[in-house]
Formats: C-alpha cells, structure tokens, sequence
C-alpha cells in the first residue's frame, strides 16, 4: 500500500513536472517570438534608414566628382592654350631665324666671291712682285759683287760678331753685379758657418797596419804551406802583406769594413796565440758581429750628433758604415755630419729649414758606404736607396744635385751643394796620392787646351788655378770672356776636384820691329 502510494505521488510529480515545464515553453517560445517580429521590424528600419544615407552619400559624391572633372578639364584647357601659344611663339622664332640665316649664307657666298677675286689679284701681284724681287737681286748681285749665299753669310757673320760684343758686355755686367749683391752676404754667411764649425782631419788609407809583438808571428799567421794566410784571405776578403817591415802586417781591401773585421781577426789571433783554420772562422765570426754592432751603435750616434730623427734603420746602419769609408783620405762619416753642421747654420742664416737642411746633409754621401757592392755611382745608390726607405723628395733631390748631376731645384739642395764644398775646401779635409793629383792636373790642361783658339794652358797652384794663353788673332777680347766661361762650365761637368777652380785667358799682342 505505502509503495503504491509513493509510486503514484512520483507519477503525480513527474506528470506536474512535465505539464509546468511544456507550459514554461509555450510561454518562452511565444516572449521569444514576439523578440524576434519586434527585432524584425527594427533591423528593417536600420536597413532603410542606411540605404536612404547611402543613397545620399552617393549622389553627393557622384557630384564632387563631376565637380573636379569640370576643374581638371579648365586646368587642362588653359594649359593646351598656353602650350600652343608657346609653340607658336617657337614657330615664329625659328622662322625668322630661318630667314636670318638665308640673309648670312646669301652675304657669305657674296663675300666668299669678293675674297676669291682678291687672291687672284694678290697671286698676280705675288707672281709680279717675285719678277721683280729676281730682278733686283740679279741687280744687287751684279753691283755688290757678292752671290745671294755670300751675302747672307757677311750679314750673318756681321750679326753675329756684333752680338757676340754684347752677350760679352752683357756677362761681364751680369757677373760684376752679382758679385756685388752676393758675394759680401755669401761670405757672411760661410764665414760664420765655417767659424762655428771646427772639426778635425785625420787623413786614413784603404791599407791598414797590424802590430806583431816579434817576426815569429808572421811565420804563424802564414800557417804550415800557407794555409792561415790563405784561410783569413779567403773568410775575409782582403790581401794580407807580409813583407821585410819589421813587427808588422799590412792589411790591404778596398772594402773598408771588410778590412776592420779583419784588423780586428788578427789582432785577437795574436793575442790568444791559437791561429789555425778552425780558430779563425770562428774569431772572424765574432769580429763580424761586433763590427755591425759598431756600425750600428755609429750610425745612431751619428744621427742624435746632427740633430736629426725618424731615420730608417737600414739608413742608420749606412750611415755608420760610413765610419770605414774615406774618400780623398777625408773620414765619410765625420765629413757627413760636418756638411749636415754647416747645412744647418746656412739654412738658419737664409731663414730655410734648419732640420730639413741637416737631415740631407747628413745622407748626402749616404752611397758611398755601399758603392763597393753595388753597380752605379754613390749619387745614384744614396738617391735608390733613400727613396726605397721613404726619405722626403727635397732630401732625395738634394742628394742628386750635391755633385751636379742634376740642377738643384730648392734651397736646401744649394745649401748642401755648398756646404759639401766647404767641408772639401778645408785645409787638411782631403788628399789624394800623387798619381792622381797628376791626372787630375794633365785632365784640367787638357779641357782648357780642347777650345778653339787656345794657344796653351797651365795648371799652377796645386790645380787651383789654370792660365790659359789664347791667340790674339783668333781670339778677341769679348770672345775671351766667353771663352773663359765655356771652360769653367766644360771642367764643372767633367772633373771632380774639391773647392773651386780659377780660370784665367791672358791674350796678348806684340808689334816688334827694328830700328836700323
């Protein structure tokens, strides 16, 4: 009975349950439905309402835009109008233009005829004018007595004597008064330069001679069948003398670096008292490291001397190579940085550049420390090697011209020329042997006595001077001034000699006669 009862109350409630909830549902479908006509109908309205604003936007901007046509078409128009008025206006130009050009083609064909008419007149008158021309020179000819050529040359040789008179007078003119503005300030300043720098001559040779404590020692150095001898000849590349002189050795090279490394081999040869092959290899070895740290060490002091710095190392170890290098029994070296001296005070007189001036004449002979290696004169190897390590132009330029081979271009190249000169003119600077100072004088007689004219020539006062006797009746005197330039200019381009060389032309005339 309870159960019945329970499953009826839970059909009753099942059954109330689902008529509230179909109920429920007719009442939302129909909220839901009257939502959706009431959405309905406002959508429809947005829907209008955007389709009459769209309708509007577009008449307005169909409007705007037949407004900007109408715009662009007047801009355009007025632009055609004012082009086509442009090219009228060309049109015109280039019309009258055209006709302009008609008018100066018509005057030039008339002016061209005009022109033709009178080269043919003015070839008849040519023609004419060379008839007549022939006839008068036939004319002077037959008055004269001279041919056209033997006129030509009296009128030339009349020409050329009076020239020759004033290029004589001009010189002379030129040279008194340059020696007037030049030489009382030239000798100023070299006066000074000289007072300010004095250094001293030590005359060296290309031998050098080694001390033996007693004549035993040569018989050592030769060596059992003159195997020592002939091992230093061959490590170091030099000539040993072994003659009658007592207690000495002559040491004989042309390389003078070679010959101090062998000086040196020697030296500590006799000193230890073991000379044999072996020995002397490894001495020359050590001889030879010690003299390029000599070299070395020279050629830095050298440059902090002069005054001068940023110089390649390779330069530097030139310059202290110089150290073993004479030139006219003159040290290089002291001559290099005596020339780098006087450079200086030179250019701090004429107001150049003191630092430039001191660094090329401290290189100027920097060749000569190689010139035994390589082919060429020192001038061309010092210009080579300075420009291989990056010296300044004007120094390179100096260098060149120190001796004349170039014409110095900048006061720095003057200035070395000369003080080069001054540190060779010094009494005791140089020498030379007396083969050569003989060849040297027979060179300078021989120079003077190749001129036309030339009687004879002396070379007087240790070849400071060469007198020079011409004849009187080739040579005359404005001839002679010339003649005695010719020559000083013909010895500076052929002969090297130190200081200055005088040059005088004595011409003389006798008249003799006899009284009877």
């Amino acid at each position: 009975m309870n159960t019945l009862a329970i499953v009826l109350i839970i059909v009753a409630a099942v059954v109330f349950a689902l008529v509230g909830f179909i109920v429920g549902a007719a009442y939302r479908k129909k909220t839901a439905e009257a939502k959706i006509g009431s959405a309905k109908e406002e959508a429809t309205r947005i829907i209008n309402q955007a389709m009459t604003k769209a309708e509007q936007a577009k008449k307005e901007a169909i409007l705007e835009a037949k407004d900007e046509i109408h715009k662009q078409r007047s801009e355009t128009e007025k632009d055609l109008r004012e082009r086509r008025a442009e090219v009228q206006r060309q049109e015109h130009r280039l019309i009258q233009k055209e006709e302009n050009i008609d008018k100066k083609t018509d005057a030039i064909e008339k002016k061209e005829e005009i022109l033709n008419d009178k080269i043919q007149k003015a070839d008849e008158k040519m023609a004419e004018i060379d008839t007549l021309k022939k006839s008068q020179l036939e004319m002077l000819e037959k008055i004269s007595g001279y041919s056209k050529e033997q006129a030509k040359a009296f009128l030339l040789q009349q020409l050329e004597e009076t020239l020759e008179h004033e290029k004589a007078v001009r010189v002379l003119d030129y040279q008194e008064k340059m020696k007037d503005e030049a030489d009382q300030i030239a000798r100023e300043y070299i006066t000074t330069a000289i007072q300010r720098c004095a250094a001293d001559h030590a005359a060296e040779a290309t031998v050098s001679v080694v001390a033996l404590p007693n004549d035993e020692m040569k018989g050592r150095i030769i060596g059992r069948e003159g195997r020592n001898i002939r091992a230093i000849e061959t490590i170091t590349g030099v000539d040993l003398i072994i003659d009658d002189t007592p207690e000495a050795i002559t040491v004989s090279c042309f390389d003078p670096v070679r010959r101090e490394i062998a000086r040196l081999t020697l030296e500590r040869l006799i000193a230890d008292g073991r000379i044999h092959p072996a020995r002397i290899e490894e001495t020359v070895e050590k001889c030879k490291r010690e003299v390029e740290q000599t070299i070395k060490q020279t050629g830095e002091r050298a440059v902090v001397d002069a005054g001068v710095g940023n110089i390649h190392p390779e330069l530097v170890k030139l310059l202290g190579r110089l150290k073993y290098r004479t030139s006219y029994g003159q040290n290089v070296l002291n001559h290099s940085l005596e020339v780098s001296y006087i450079s200086g005070l030179l250019a701090e007189e004429l107001g150049a550049d003191v630092k430039l001036a001191k660094r090329a004449g401290l290189l100027h002979d920097i060749g000569k420390s190689i010139d035994h290696e390589y082919e060429g004169t020192h001038v061309q190897l010092g210009v080579e090697f300075a420009k291989k390590y990056k010296e300044n132009d004007k120094v390179l330029h100096a260098i060149q011209a120190h001796h004349g081979d170039v014409e110095p271009k900048t006061v720095v190249a003057y200035i070395v020329q000369a003080a080069d000169a001054i540190s060779a003119a010094r009494p005791g600077a140089r020498r030379e042997n007396i083969e050569n100072y003989i060849k040297r004088l027979e060179k300078l007689e021989e120079i003077a006595t190749s001129f036309d004219g030339v009687d004879t020539s002396f070379a007087i006062q240790a070849g400071r001077e060469v007198r020079i006797l011409v004849k009187p009746e080739q040579v005359s005197d404005d001839k002679m001034v010339l003649l005695a330039h010719d020559i000083a200019q013909k010895i500076e381009s052929e002969l090297d000699y130190p200081g200055q060389i005088k040059v005088n032309v004595v011409r003389e005339s006798r008249a003799t006669d006899y009284a009877k």
